[in-house]
């Protein structure tokens, strides 16, 4: 069986202000002619499917026309929703959908019924694994604490429970939305740590065939049948070496695993540039970037005249600019952006405590008070989504 993994498309999201739900519809189209050409058996999506819970009706009518055109083709779609997505919102109508090839896997109590497929070697279980929230879904899965890998572990139970169910030889794909160990991050993701701790072991997945996963944008393969697609389109300067693609995978009839990246369109090229103002105007070696979206970081001594303008001379997409001094003596090289970049809130709390204090860290106890504080509100926002 072949099927399409993608995941995290982020439909409504911005890059820097600029609007990006015409690259998002060059995806879609890319998408479609691919499922069409490569006469894929399924398509998977991974959550993250919209950038926020409430998106934009732009976006949500380019999903519309994508559910419409896969379901035109006739292959089959398994979608999760990802922790951007208001799960009650994206599952609207799944029932109906369902009919059309459209399997929305929304509900974490739904975790255990799979899709079933079938290709010339029998039947293929598709399991979808929403985001789940530890302290929302604890209780639901009877597990004693509120972690990513206790709530996973015992929705991949529940999993491998109804697959010992099956007749012998059903191959297995779980879809999930996660930060495995392995897993590499960049700063468009937004942070999902339970009580300091995100990541989950790849051995959860142990006992399927292949784990498709979404949340971390760099395609990535943390083991042969566990796999990260990326997002289909860069969300942020720290993808700039990204290769963004879809991993194209055959599922032999033992189970064996045949994987292929698809790149898909690239909108426009991203450029992240250091030094003085004059070099970077002047230097040839930036040639390549005149017609990137350009992230420039100055480090002239004085503050230069017009940065932005001047730039926009030669680097006309310029998007996001810093500045660097040389020789500065205060923290030499890092500016306030920079200490912030790739820290979650934790640790930007604590680094208020100890600045507030003159230098005193906060201690265990108050570490743990800053955690419960935000785990409270990460809950609290689910709750309320999940009563809007």
């Amino acid at each position: 069986m072949k099927f399409l993994h993608t995941s995290d498309w982020h439909l409504g999201r911005a890059f820097h202000r600029v609007n990006l739900l015409g690259a998002q519809a060059a995806f879609v189209d890319h998408l479609v002619a691919t499922v069409r050409e490569r006469e894929v058996d399924a398509l998977l999506v991974a959550g993250d499917v919209y950038d926020r819970a409430v998106p934009p009706l732009a976006a949500v009518e380019l999903y519309d026309r994508a559910l419409h055109r896969l379901a035109d083709l006739g292959v089959p779609t398994v979608m999760i929703s990802g922790n951007h997505d208001s799960a009650r919102r994206l599952g609207v109508g799944a029932g109906l959908i369902d009919r059309a090839g459209i399997h929305l896997r929304t509900d974490p109590a739904g975790c255990a019924d799979p899709v079933l497929l079938a290709d010339v070697h029998g039947q293929v279980a598709f399991y979808g694994l929403p985001y789940l929230e530890p302290a929302l879904v604890k209780d639901q899965f009877g597990t004693d604490k509120v972690s990513h890998e206790a709530v996973l572990g015992a929705a991949m139970d529940r999993i491998r429970a109804d697959l010992a169910t099956r007749p012998p030889g059903t191959r297995s794909v779980v879809l999930a939305h996660a930060f495995v160990t392995g897993g590499l991050a960049s700063d468009s993701e937004r942070d999902i740590a339970v009580g300091g701790v995100e990541a989950v072991p790849a051995s959860v997945f142990d006992g399927v065939d292949y784990a498709a996963l979404g949340h971390l944008h760099g395609c990535q393969t943390i083991g042969e049948r566990v796999r990260y697609s990326g997002s289909p389109l860069a969300y942020s300067f720290s993808e700039a070496d990204h290769r963004k693609t879809m991993w194209l995978v055959e599922l032999g009839a033992g189970g064996e695993i045949a994987a292929e990246r698809i790149d898909t369109p690239v909108p426009r090229a991203l450029g992240r540039l250091r030094g003085r103002l004059e070099d970077l105007l002047e230097d040839t070696a930036h040639t390549a970037h005149e017609d990137s979206w350009v992230e420039a970081v100055l480090t002239d001594p004085v503050r230069p005249d017009d940065p932005m303008a001047r730039l926009a001379t030669r680097f006309p997409h310029t998007l996001s600019l810093g500045f660097d001094p040389e020789g500065r003596a205060e923290e030499p090289g890092v500016s306030y952006a920079q200490r912030l970049k790739g820290r979650s809130d934790q640790e930007i709390a604590e680094d208020f405590v100890a600045h507030v204090r003159g230098g005193g860290r906060a201690d265990d106890a108050e570490r743990a008070v800053l955690q419960g504080a935000f785990d409270d509100v990460r809950v609290d926002d689910g709750l309320r989504e999940t009563h809007r």
